[in-house]
């Protein structure tokens, strides 16, 4: 059974739809990049999955149930778990704080010692207040923290986007491990070539459709995908293709 079945799902925020009926499906222990140009739809259609999107038609079932009629509240304790462009961290509390703030986590002490073994830099500053950490920091906190409720599919909306060019590789890589942990991962991502080469599949957006789909490789390989879509390919982005997940 697919992990996420995205069918004819259309939608926006006012009654101009930004969605036009967008269809997928997404194995379970993948990762799954979903690119395209801005104003795509591809952040709107991660807030239909999650349900932060006002209005929304057609078929979004996680494991096999119909999300579309459930709260987003309901859909994180199904299993899944979030982490926004902007406003993932309470900047005001520490970074244990920030773990510990996330409700209905049986054994919290355990699950955050957990998560500092998977994230030790946070682990060494527990104490220090979000809203200092560093970009690529911040980051690894917002991502720890949609990790605590042990979701099975992560969604990560533009991760990349807040973090210094030095640091965006560290993010990849980052990335790529969280799939070791057992969670599935489903990725909004401007940087398309970086993000299909740590995934396994992915999908082109265009004008709120799916313009290309299929594995990761052959969207890196595609002309028309690197014409329209990609853009070219720097040298450290070449060399990062080379090891794509396939």
């Amino acid at each position: 059974m697919s992990i996420l079945s995205i069918d004819d799902v259309r939608g926006g925020y006012t009654e101009v739809d930004i969605l036009n009926g967008v269809s997928f499906n997404m194995e379970p222990g993948e990762i799954f990049t979903i690119a395209g140009t801005n104003g795509a739809g591809k952040s709107t259609l991660a807030k239909a999955i999650v349900g932060l999107l006002p209005r929304v038609s057609g078929r979004i079932a996680f494991e096999g149930e119909d999300l579309v009629p459930l709260a987003a509240e309901d859909r994180v304790q199904r299993g899944i778990g979030y982490v926004p462009q902007v406003a993932n961290v309470f900047p005001s509390l520490s970074i244990k704080e920030n773990l510990q703030v996330v409700a209905g986590v049986a054994k919290q002490k355990a699950r955050i010692e957990e998560l500092f073994a998977t994230f030790p830099t946070l682990g060494q500053r527990a104490q220090t207040r979000a809203g200092s950490l560093s970009g690529g920091e911040r980051q690894q906190l917002a991502f720890a923290r949609a990790l605590m409720p042990r979701p099975r599919l992560l969604i990560l909306d533009e991760p990349t986007a807040a973090l210094s060019p030095a640091k965006v590789a560290d993010a990849f890589a980052l990335i790529a491990s969280l799939a070791t942990l057992g969670v599935s991962l489903l990725m909004v991502e401007q940087r398309a070539r970086q993000a299909l080469a740590i995934s396994h599949r992915g999908c082109i957006l265009d004008g709120g459709q799916v313009a290309l789909l299929g594995r990761a490789g052959d969207l890196l390989a595609d002309e028309r995908a690197a014409e329209l879509y990609l853009g070219q390919a720097s040298p450290n982005e070449r060399f990062g293709q080379e090891s794509a997940v396939l």
